[in-house]
């Protein structure tokens, strides 16, 4: 990422025009890599917005995504994805964001608009974009040359400058192995973007990573509540195992006979992610082993509303998912069927496992079977 010090003064700006009591919008949180703001609206309401800070910028613009799904705030944040220029650093971002937000809802704009432009300075501007790029890279090129190789997650990502002890912390909370896949995938990113085979979209990619850093993260993954595998090192298609139910459940005690007799500890779950991930949902579905009950169709797929467009919010996160399907798999008084129980005919259509087909067709007819008479809360046992 090219102009980091510049980067950091923006950042810093933002924070001190913009601080957490500020009336209109407040600077939440804030590193290099990510920006959480908060809009206050009229009476008060408060709608979160967030920014990806991605490998090019500021070549692109950040990645933003807003929790709420009101036009009057996802329409502000599509226009960031237009910029071109200095309007894609991340000071003159939140200008054009907090503008947009205050006409779409009406309100004046506060003063501190006008003070980015002068609080700081870190383009030089004037002149053309391409000569104020080339001012830019010339300044730090020479030190992102010789560190670009040898740079991590932790001191390029996640430390705000050398003193923020609290992103240093977040860092050091992830284990090596899981900051190398990160390292990793961010190399393969870039070898795409040089090749121009990128794969998926850059907002879903970025939000993606953004999941994959607080999974390692959190502390129910590393409890080894669940694991989670990218196949074939994709964003886009993740394995996910659950490890831990709830222990007065009969299913707990399942999988400790599936533990006796497959040598297998866990349920394994799909996760596919389309290129217009956060707005809609991931697919799910149960590969192994074969769930009657638990809400679980035909083919694996699972009867939740929060996995269909209708009941799915871009606030949702991939953790979040996971413990809501645990839970219900546990509520919908989900059992293993053990071969030669009789019962996996019966769950899969006389086939006895599961497949990604015959889970999509169940899921499409679940979709328009609920579309057409509602949904019920909780769900009936048969989806």
């Amino acid at each position: 990422m090219a102009c980091l010090n510049t980067l950091k003064q923006e950042i810093k700006t933002l924070e001190s025009v913009f601080p957490k009591s500020h009336e209109r919008f407040q600077i939440m949180s804030a590193s290099v890599d990510e920006l959480s703001c908060r809009f206050v609206g009229k009476n008060g309401k408060k709608y979160e917005i967030h920014a990806n800070i991605t490998e090019t910028y500021p070549s692109t613009p950040p990645v933003w995504f807003a929790e709420s799904e009101e036009t009057s705030v996802t329409n502000a944040v599509q226009i960031l994805s237009n910029t071109t220029g200095r309007d894609n650093h991340v000071i003159n971002q939140v200008g054009i964001l907090l503008k947009e937000l205050c006409r779409l809802h009406s309100l004046p704009e506060p003063p501190d608009v006008e003070r980015l432009r002068t609080a700081l300075d870190p383009l030089r501007l004037g002149g053309s974009n391409e000569a104020v790029a080339q001012r830019m890279d010339a300044e730090d090129l020479d030190d992102i040359d010789e560190d670009e190789e040898s740079e991590t997650e932790e001191d390029l990502h996640l430390d705000m400058d050398e003193g923020d002890a609290n992103s240093k912390n977040k860092s050091e909370e992830m284990d090596l192995e899981h900051l190398a896949t990160l390292e990793r995938l961010r190399q393969n990113q870039r070898q795409d973007y040089l090749k121009g085979s990128v794969c998926g979209s850059v907002q879903a990619t970025d939000r993606l990573m953004k999941e994959l850093r607080d999974i390692y993260r959190s502390d129910s993954f590393k409890k080894g509540m669940y694991s989670i595998e990218l196949v074939n090192d994709s964003l886009y298609e993740w394995n996910i195992r659950l490890m831990c139910v709830d222990p007065d459940s009969p299913l707990h005690s399942d999988l400790i006979l599936l533990k006796e007799k497959e040598g297998k500890d866990s349920i394994l779950l799909n996760m596919l992610f389309k290129e217009s991930y956060p707005f809609e949902p991931p697919f799910v579905r149960v590969v192994h082993p074969i769930i009657s009950g638990g809400y679980v169709l035909v083919g694996g797929a699972i009867c939740m509303e929060l996995l269909t467009k209708q009941g799915w919010s871009s606030a949702y996160t991939v953790e979040a998912v996971i413990m809501q399907i645990s839970a219900t798999l546990v509520k919908g008084k989900a059992r293993i069927q053990f071969q030669g129980s009789g019962g996996a005919g019966k769950v899969c259509g006389g086939q006895g496992q599961y497949s990604l087909a015959r889970a999509q067709q169940s899921f499409k007819s679940l979709v328009q079977i609920h579309e057409k008479n509602g949904w019920f809360t909780p769900p009936k046992e048969d989806g």
